[in-house]
């Protein structure tokens, strides 16, 4: 058993690969295009210049206008807490890209219910065709039983990794029935720590970023696992967790271990 073999995105009706690709840590164009070409196809940019990476710009246009638009998913991140900004900010975004459409809104960072006036902002785009999909990204756990029980959103970028794992009980169990919403997982390194040496229990060998990603698909309500390299090699070794799969029981428990020892 593989992650490379794609999946959908909830019951959004689109479907991804399991490793999904953040433009905020500035890799370079070659890095974003050799992550599609392995069938890493959900890509998230900024529409607002904070979360903008211009080589990812130039990996995305580029694929576009070589017919590869059906292919990428492209959701679009925006950080404006207001209707009217958030859609300015996304049909400039699409204008920069080349492409009439987003196939998510994602609605950040959020830790408790948006305004209703941002939400129905985004349904607008929704019916009106210029996103496929809406959804939120936030830290707070609580916030995304709530908001599935309303049935409004399609997805939620949420918090997950061998640190933090308490949506393993107070998230993940309440969210997959009935409507079955998308989820992506971030922060899977933990900003790092996981792959630190000296933040290791005695005499373990730190987790490498690809365990961490790893970690994160192999439950089974997470969808796609964002990462986000710096540089292209550091791309090829995050594929490497397309190919070896999810963690063995040993595994599993190492990164367990690991997670404990670095929150405690």
């Amino acid at each position: 058993m593989s992650f490379d073999t794609p999946v959908p995105l909830g019951n959004t009706g689109i479907t991804v690969g399991r490793l999904g690709v953040a433009s905020s840590y500035r890799a370079p164009e070659a890095a974003y295009l050799e992550a599609f070409d392995a069938g890493c196809n959900y890509f998230t940019w900024g529409s607002f210049i904070r979360g903008r990476s211009r080589a990812m710009r130039k990996a995305l246009r580029n694929l576009f206008a070589g017919g590869h638009r059906d292919r990428v998913v492209l959701s679009l991140l925006s950080y404006a807490h207001s209707a009217f900004l958030t859609e300015a900010f996304l049909r400039r975004g699409l204008k920069h890209l080349g492409t009439d459409y987003a196939d998510v809104l994602l609605l950040g960072y959020f830790s408790k219910r948006p305004p209703q006036r941002v939400l129905d902002g985004a349904m607008k785009l929704k019916r009106a065709g210029i996103v496929r999909a809406v959804g939120i990204t936030t830290h707070s756990r609580s916030l995304v039983p709530e908001l599935h029980r309303e049935g409004i959103l399609d997805l939620y970028h949420v918090r997950y990794n061998a640190v933090h794992r308490g949506g393993e009980k107070d998230l993940f169990p309440h969210i997959l029935e009935p409507a079955n919403p998308g989820i992506v997982a971030f922060t899977a390194t933990c900003w790092g720590r996981l792959l630190s040496e000296k933040r290791m229990p005695p005499g373990e060998p730190p987790a490498t970023a690809a365990e961490c990603y790893r970690f994160a698909l192999s439950h089974p309500a997470v969808d796609v696992c964002l990462t986000g390299p710096r540089t292209l090699e550091e791309m090829r070794q995050n594929l490497r967790t397309l190919t070896e799969g999810p963690l063995s029981e040993e595994e599993m428990a190492r990164m367990r271990r690991i997670g404990d020892y670095v929150r405690h």
